[in-house]
């Protein structure tokens, strides 16, 4: 039997390069053989548990996510997706009590793993690394890029939807002079971020973004849509189109999937993004349709193949440091977890992620808009 299930294994395998117990960095070293009979009947949640599990190992596991995703295995072996699209279809996971799940198991995991692992504003989203060398560079490189897309300008008051441990809004406070508002649910993020935007003109809240309703010169949200929703993705528009003035700009920085979708891949959605989703570029434009005017669409997402790489290296860089206050199985599943990320931007095929600025404005502009990059 087993030897059956391993066979099923490799003939899937066969047209990735990729060997059961090769001698290459990205084949797979089986410690467990029942990893295939696990692998064949939950897909990627049995894969990535397996791993935690020290099931198998794998020198370059982004390598390896890379050729898996390229050769489409992901639509071979779907594992428990069925149940997870009905469920997900006959609830709303994304609630604003639902909502504050990720805040409690991801953003408030502890600060000291993200103050080791990002750059030195402590920006956990995907950095510009068009000019940039540096994690440090591409982050600024990002941020800048954010402000002139929305044309900041001194006195303005721009809401961040999202705003992580304030990087943009120290940043455009600092560059741009203007007032930030920032929301998040992490109660972890707002009070690091309080205390490195202190002495600027800046306001964090411990905040759902529903619950906002007063105006704005402009409006951003840096990785934070990935956790709203399809259900809701009109809302939250409704939402931005409420607080931003008639002459704003509002700027969408987003992981997106080029595929629609109700669901996120089932290891994501257990381990590290709860209740999250990736949006397609229908499903956002159905949600905006008439509340704005589409001015601006970059896709950078091979950046983040970059950025996640440059987080691993300053997370094992850092864990002999961290591992006082976490576990191995801790270490094996955030490598995995940033590892498998950069390979699913590596492999930047059609059923994969992207990464996407959007600028939009309420009533379209008396003047072509400039695009930034």
């Amino acid at each position: 039997m087993v030897d059956n299930m391993k066979k099923t294994i490799e003939d899937l395998l066969e047209g990735t390069d990729i060997k059961i117990n090769g001698k290459r960095d990205w084949d797979l070293q089986v410690h467990n053989p029942r990893l295939y009979a696990r692998v064949l009947a939950e897909g990627s949640l049995g894969l990535g548990e397996a791993y935690m599990d020290c099931w198998w190992d794998c020198k370059r596991i982004d390598v390896f996510m890379t050729k898996v995703l390229s050769a489409r295995l992901d639509d071979k072996v779907k594992g428990n997706i069925l149940w997870s699209l009905l469920w997900a279809r006959l609830t709303n996971l994304q609630t604003k009590e639902k909502a504050k799940v990720v805040g409690e198991k991801h953003y408030d995991v502890g600060n000291d793993l993200y103050k080791a692992m990002l750059d030195k504003r402590m920006t956990y989203t995907c950095g510009y690394w068009k000019n940039a060398k540096t994690l440090d560079e591409a982050q600024e490189a990002k941020l800048d890029l954010v402000c002139k897309k929305v044309k900041l300008k001194p006195g303005m008051k721009v809401l961040d939807i999202g705003c992580g441990w304030g990087s943009f809004a120290k940043y455009a406070a600092e560059k741009y002079k203007v007032k930030v508002v920032g929301v998040t649910i992490s109660k972890e993020q707002v009070k690091l971020a309080k205390q490195l935007c202190k002495g600027l003109d800046v306001e964090i809240r411990l905040q759902d973004y529903r619950d906002v309703n007063e105006k704005f010169d402009a409006i951003i949200s840096l990785g934070m849509f990935e956790h709203v929703g399809y259900k809701n993705f009109k809302e939250y528009m409704k939402v931005v189109h409420r607080c931003l003035k008639d002459d704003g700009l509002f700027l969408l920085h987003t992981i997106a999937c080029n595929r629609s979708a109700t669901v996120n891949d089932p290891w994501i959605e257990k381990y590290i993004f709860p209740n999250s989703m990736l949006p397609s570029a229908s499903q956002i434009t159905k949600a905006t349709e008439g509340l704005f005017i589409l001015q601006d669409w970059q896709n950078f997402g091979t950046d983040y193949d970059k950025t996640l790489m440059a987080w691993h290296k300053n997370f094992t860089k850092a864990w002999p440091k961290l591992k006082k206050n976490y576990n191995e199985r801790f270490y094996r599943m955030w490598t995995y977890y940033l590892l498998t990320c950069a390979g699913t931007f590596r492999a930047n095929s059609i059923s994969q992620n992207q990464l996407w600025q959007i600028v939009f404005s309420k009533k379209g502009l008396n003047k072509v808009y400039e695009c930034v990059r």
